[in-house]
């Protein structure tokens, strides 16, 4: 398989029974996507003829959803990591996500419940900044929500709401 650096976790064959065991406890203990099921796939040996059978298999049992993982996926970073949109489908394309199954997850986020989030983030984020230049705050506060995966002019939008 392309891109994936891992090295192969067992050294003996395993059945076809074992492997849908594996699979079938590996999806679920949490939602997961196509390109993680197959780098387990490709950790488990499993042979490449064999991988549209167990993709099929998941699917078919309704173990694997991408769109149930997209859903989960941007629901728990935006709620629980507090992501912005952009960063959030960053890491989805970074699993090979095609972006037109992503777009009406990210656009089901509600506008302001997104702009209140932000807001909220980079007050608690100026709470914890030593530096007494207000200047220097408010340019710390755009690289971490930046580096949270807001938008630049949802960031200045905020940044004139909060007072320094």
């Amino acid at each position: 398989m392309q891109n994936i650096k891992f090295k192969k976790e067992l050294s003996e064959e395993l059945t076809k029974e074992q492997t849908i065991q594996k699979l079938e406890n590996y999806c679920a203990y949490r939602e997961r996507c196509e390109y993680e099921v197959k780098q387990k796939m490709y950790l488990l040996a499993v042979d490449q003829k064999d991988v549209d059978f167990y993709l099929n298999y998941l699917k078919a049992n309704n173990f694997l959803d991408e769109d149930r993982f997209i859903t989960a996926f941007a629901r728990g970073k935006f709620n629980i990591k507090n992501w912005g949109k952009r960063k959030i489908v960053d890491e989805l394309k970074r699993r090979h996500i095609d972006e037109k199954k992503i777009l009406p997850i990210i656009r089901e986020i509600d506008e302001g419940m997104y702009f209140l989030r932000l807001q909220d983030v980079l007050e608690k984020k100026l709470r914890s900044i030593r530096e007494a230049d207000a200047i220097k705050q408010r340019q710390k506060l755009i690289r971490f929500a930046l580096q949270k995966g807001y938008e630049p002019d949802l960031i200045a939008e905020v940044l004139k709401t909060i007072s320094f």
